[in-house]
Protein backbone atom coordinates (compact mmCIF):
# COMPACT_ATOMS: atom_id res chain seq x y z
CA UNK A 1 0.00 0.00 0.00
CA UNK A 2 2.82 2.57 0.99
CA UNK A 3 4.62 1.32 -2.59
CA UNK A 4 1.30 2.15 -4.50
CA UNK A 5 0.79 5.14 -2.71
CA UNK A 6 4.57 6.53 -3.30
CA UNK A 7 3.87 5.75 -6.70
CA UNK A 8 1.27 7.63 -7.43
CA UNK A 9 3.12 10.41 -5.46
CA UNK A 10 5.84 10.48 -8.29
CA UNK A 11 3.12 10.25 -10.97
CA UNK A 12 2.13 13.61 -9.76
CA UNK A 13 5.29 14.95 -9.80
CA UNK A 14 5.81 14.03 -13.65
CA UNK A 15 4.71 17.64 -14.80
CA UNK A 16 7.74 18.76 -12.58
CA UNK A 17 10.44 16.42 -14.07
CA UNK A 18 9.25 17.92 -17.77
CA UNK A 19 9.98 21.32 -16.88
CA UNK A 20 12.86 20.80 -14.57
CA UNK A 21 14.21 19.22 -18.73
CA UNK A 22 12.94 22.62 -19.97
CA UNK A 23 14.72 24.63 -17.50
CA UNK A 24 17.72 22.72 -17.74
CA UNK A 25 17.59 22.54 -22.07
CA UNK A 26 16.97 26.56 -21.56
CA UNK A 27 19.67 27.20 -19.12
CA UNK A 28 22.20 24.84 -21.61
CA UNK A 29 21.34 27.25 -24.62
CA UNK A 30 21.34 30.42 -23.15
CA UNK A 31 24.70 29.93 -21.62
CA UNK A 32 26.39 28.64 -24.44
CA UNK A 33 24.00 30.57 -26.94
CA UNK A 34 25.17 33.89 -25.41
CA UNK A 35 28.69 33.41 -25.31
CA UNK A 36 28.70 33.12 -29.03
CA UNK A 37 28.86 36.80 -28.87
CA UNK A 38 32.86 36.28 -27.69
CA UNK A 39 35.71 35.92 -29.92
CA UNK A 40 37.20 32.65 -28.11
CA UNK A 41 33.59 30.72 -28.60
CA UNK A 42 33.02 31.94 -31.89
CA UNK A 43 36.92 31.07 -32.78
CA UNK A 44 36.73 27.38 -31.13
CA UNK A 45 33.50 26.42 -33.25
CA UNK A 46 35.34 27.25 -36.96
CA UNK A 47 36.54 23.64 -37.49
CA UNK A 48 32.63 22.33 -37.02
CA UNK A 49 31.32 25.34 -39.42
CA UNK A 50 33.96 25.06 -42.00
CA UNK A 51 33.99 21.42 -42.26
CA UNK A 52 30.15 21.23 -42.03
CA UNK A 53 28.46 20.60 -45.91
CA UNK A 54 25.55 22.32 -44.15
CA UNK A 55 26.98 25.06 -42.60
CA UNK A 56 30.56 25.82 -44.01
CA UNK A 57 29.24 28.67 -47.03
CA UNK A 58 29.16 31.30 -44.08
CA UNK A 59 32.55 31.43 -44.26
CA UNK A 60 34.83 33.37 -46.19
CA UNK A 61 37.71 30.90 -46.42
CA UNK A 62 36.20 27.68 -45.09
CA UNK A 63 37.54 25.38 -48.09
CA UNK A 64 41.06 27.19 -48.75
CA UNK A 65 44.36 25.07 -48.51
CA UNK A 66 47.60 26.59 -47.63
CA UNK A 67 51.01 24.90 -46.57
CA UNK A 68 52.16 24.86 -43.14
CA UNK A 69 55.65 24.92 -41.51
CA UNK A 70 56.08 21.89 -42.39
CA UNK A 71 55.15 22.42 -46.29
CA UNK A 72 52.00 19.77 -45.98
CA UNK A 73 48.80 21.20 -47.45
CA UNK A 74 46.34 21.77 -44.45
CA UNK A 75 43.16 24.14 -43.90
CA UNK A 76 43.71 27.50 -43.79
CA UNK A 77 41.65 28.38 -40.16
CA UNK A 78 44.21 25.60 -38.66
CA UNK A 79 47.34 28.33 -38.83
CA UNK A 80 45.14 31.05 -37.10
CA UNK A 81 43.97 29.38 -34.08
CA UNK A 82 44.15 31.49 -30.74
CA UNK A 83 44.21 29.29 -27.48
CA UNK A 84 41.77 29.71 -25.03
CA UNK A 85 42.72 32.73 -22.96
CA UNK A 86 45.40 34.01 -25.49
CA UNK A 87 45.10 36.97 -28.10
CA UNK A 88 46.84 37.44 -31.10
CA UNK A 89 45.44 40.62 -33.11
CA UNK A 90 46.82 38.77 -36.51
CA UNK A 91 44.46 35.81 -35.85
CA UNK A 92 41.35 37.94 -35.01
CA UNK A 93 42.08 39.28 -38.00
CA UNK A 94 41.79 36.25 -40.03
CA UNK A 95 38.67 35.49 -38.43
CA UNK A 96 37.34 38.90 -38.76
CA UNK A 97 37.73 38.92 -42.86
CA UNK A 98 36.80 34.86 -42.62
CA UNK A 99 33.28 36.11 -41.53
CA UNK A 100 34.23 34.02 -37.90
CA UNK A 101 32.24 36.26 -35.85
CA UNK A 102 29.21 37.51 -37.52
CA UNK A 103 28.28 34.35 -38.10
CA UNK A 104 28.81 33.38 -34.62
CA UNK A 105 26.52 36.29 -33.45
CA UNK A 106 23.37 34.47 -35.64
CA UNK A 107 23.85 31.55 -34.38
CA UNK A 108 24.03 32.40 -30.54
CA UNK A 109 21.19 34.04 -31.41
CA UNK A 110 19.60 31.41 -32.79
CA UNK A 111 20.73 28.72 -29.85
CA UNK A 112 18.84 31.30 -27.01
CA UNK A 113 15.66 32.17 -29.06
CA UNK A 114 15.29 27.94 -29.36
CA UNK A 115 15.77 27.99 -25.41
CA UNK A 116 13.67 30.47 -24.82
CA UNK A 117 11.09 28.86 -26.81
CA UNK A 118 11.88 25.22 -24.75
CA UNK A 119 11.25 27.49 -21.37
CA UNK A 120 7.75 29.19 -22.72
CA UNK A 121 6.53 25.60 -23.08
CA UNK A 122 5.98 25.25 -19.71
CA UNK A 123 2.88 27.75 -19.93
CA UNK A 124 2.36 27.56 -23.80
CA UNK A 125 2.56 23.75 -25.54
CA UNK A 126 2.24 24.80 -29.22
CA UNK A 127 5.34 27.14 -28.48
CA UNK A 128 7.31 24.49 -26.27
CA UNK A 129 6.66 21.68 -29.47
CA UNK A 130 7.89 24.08 -31.76
CA UNK A 131 11.43 24.69 -29.71
CA UNK A 132 11.23 21.10 -29.14
CA UNK A 133 11.47 20.23 -32.74
CA UNK A 134 13.95 22.64 -33.27
CA UNK A 135 16.08 21.26 -30.19
CA UNK A 136 16.37 17.77 -32.29
CA UNK A 137 17.03 19.45 -35.23
CA UNK A 138 20.12 21.69 -34.10
CA UNK A 139 21.24 18.15 -31.91
CA UNK A 140 21.23 16.44 -35.40
CA UNK A 141 23.40 18.91 -36.85
CA UNK A 142 25.49 19.26 -34.00
CA UNK A 143 25.93 15.38 -34.32
CA UNK A 144 26.68 15.44 -38.09
CA UNK A 145 29.91 16.95 -36.61
CA UNK A 146 31.27 13.07 -35.65
CA UNK A 147 31.42 12.82 -39.55
CA UNK A 148 32.51 15.91 -41.07
CA UNK A 149 35.15 17.31 -38.57
CA UNK A 150 38.49 15.68 -38.61
CA UNK A 151 39.23 17.83 -34.85
CA UNK A 152 36.80 15.26 -33.24
CA UNK A 153 39.13 12.39 -33.41
CA UNK A 154 42.76 12.15 -31.76
CA UNK A 155 44.91 12.96 -34.26
CA UNK A 156 48.44 10.66 -35.01
CA UNK A 157 50.56 12.89 -33.50
CA UNK A 158 53.71 10.91 -33.09
CA UNK A 159 56.22 11.61 -30.15
CA UNK A 160 58.67 8.80 -28.57
CA UNK A 161 56.16 6.12 -30.04
CA UNK A 162 53.65 5.69 -32.17
CA UNK A 163 50.14 6.98 -31.25
CA UNK A 164 48.35 4.11 -30.05
CA UNK A 165 45.03 5.69 -30.53
CA UNK A 166 44.14 8.18 -32.73
CA UNK A 167 41.45 8.21 -35.58
CA UNK A 168 38.15 6.50 -35.31
CA UNK A 169 36.82 6.06 -32.53
CA UNK A 170 38.62 7.61 -30.26
CA UNK A 171 37.53 11.23 -29.41
CA UNK A 172 38.92 13.73 -28.57
CA UNK A 173 37.37 16.80 -26.24
CA UNK A 174 35.71 18.04 -28.97
CA UNK A 175 34.26 14.84 -30.09
CA UNK A 176 33.47 14.23 -26.39
CA UNK A 177 31.41 17.34 -26.69
CA UNK A 178 29.91 16.61 -29.78
CA UNK A 179 28.88 13.26 -28.71
CA UNK A 180 26.63 14.84 -25.11
CA UNK A 181 24.13 16.56 -27.79
CA UNK A 182 22.63 12.90 -28.55
CA UNK A 183 21.24 13.40 -24.81
CA UNK A 184 19.64 16.91 -25.79
CA UNK A 185 18.37 15.67 -29.27
CA UNK A 186 16.35 12.74 -27.07
CA UNK A 187 15.45 15.60 -24.53
CA UNK A 188 13.87 17.70 -27.43
CA UNK A 189 11.99 14.77 -28.64
CA UNK A 190 10.72 14.24 -25.24
CA UNK A 191 9.41 17.81 -24.72
CA UNK A 192 8.08 17.68 -28.21
CA UNK A 193 5.92 14.61 -27.58
CA UNK A 194 5.00 16.48 -24.05
CA UNK A 195 3.54 19.43 -25.09
CA UNK A 196 2.15 18.09 -28.32
CA UNK A 197 0.27 16.11 -26.05
CA UNK A 198 -0.97 18.78 -24.68
CA UNK A 199 -1.65 20.59 -27.34
CA UNK A 200 -4.17 17.55 -29.09
CA UNK A 201 -5.60 16.15 -25.31
CA UNK A 202 -5.66 19.50 -23.09
CA UNK A 203 -7.91 17.83 -20.58
CA UNK A 204 -5.48 15.30 -19.53
CA UNK A 205 -3.13 17.95 -18.39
Amino acid sequence: MQDNRLYHRLLQWDTWFFNFLRISIFIVMAWIGGLKAFHYEAEGIVPFVANSPFMSYFYKNAGNKVLNEDKKPVAEYTLYKNPEGKVIQKNIDWHKENGTYTFSYGLGTMIVIIGVLVLLGIWFPKIGALGGALTFLMSLVTLSFLGTTPEVYVPNMGGDYPTPQFGFPYLSGAGRLVLKDIIMMAGGLVLFSDSLKKVVRPSDH
